[in-house]
């Protein structure tokens, strides 16, 4: 288990911040100098999925929720469909806007927006990577997360509703709670 850090927060997926010197219009830095990030809360028995950059990346050895950055014509949530997909060989259904984020690190600026995401099938594998883990309310903290990140961790911390999904049938006292 990770030790606890004083740093927490943050997020570009694998791929969107890495690339790039921070230059306008460079690789990994569209035109007009932000970076678009769709991230993923992906809830499954009452554990969040989190994902560890790789060590020679951008923010690298840092946790992250799945995702990565927006292509040219594609919506938030057909990126995290693909990128989800590419990263760890899953598939989602993509859910309500959790939070957007717009963050400025000195290379780049990063806009996040983070979506709570059904899982539907798929084993995560480590495709875009260095490790993954599915982490109960509890250990959220034990991870060290990039600063852009900061506020939907504490979001995290202090709602457990959003870890908990409504399931069940319409009528009153049919319906139970779930841990995702």
């Amino acid at each position: 288990m990770n030790r606890r850090r004083e740093q927490r927060a943050g997020r570009p997926a694998t791929g969107p911040a890495e690339a790039g010197s921070g230059a306008p219009g460079s690789l990994g830095r569209p035109p007009g100098g932000v970076v678009e990030v769709a991230a993923g809360l992906v809830f499954r028995h009452g554990r969040l999925l989190i994902t560890q950059r790789h060590p020679e990346a951008h923010l690298g050895g840092l946790w992250e929720f799945p995702g990565g950055k927006r292509e040219d014509g594609e919506t938030w949530k057909q990126c995290l469909v693909r990128e989800l997909r590419e990263e760890l060989g899953i598939s989602v259904r993509v859910g309500e806007l959790v939070q957007s984020i717009t963050h400025e690190y000195q290379e780049q600026t990063v806009h996040l927006k983070f979506f709570r995401c059904d899982w539907k099938r798929g084993e995560p594998e480590l495709l875009g990577c260095a490790s993954f883990k599915w982490i109960p309310w509890s250990e959220l903290v034990d991870y060290e997360f990039p600063a852009a990140d900061r506020r939907l961790i504490e979001t995290l911390r202090t709602s457990p509703g959003l870890w908990v999904r409504e399931r069940g049938g319409t009528s009153r006292g049919s319906r139970r709670d779930e841990r995702w």
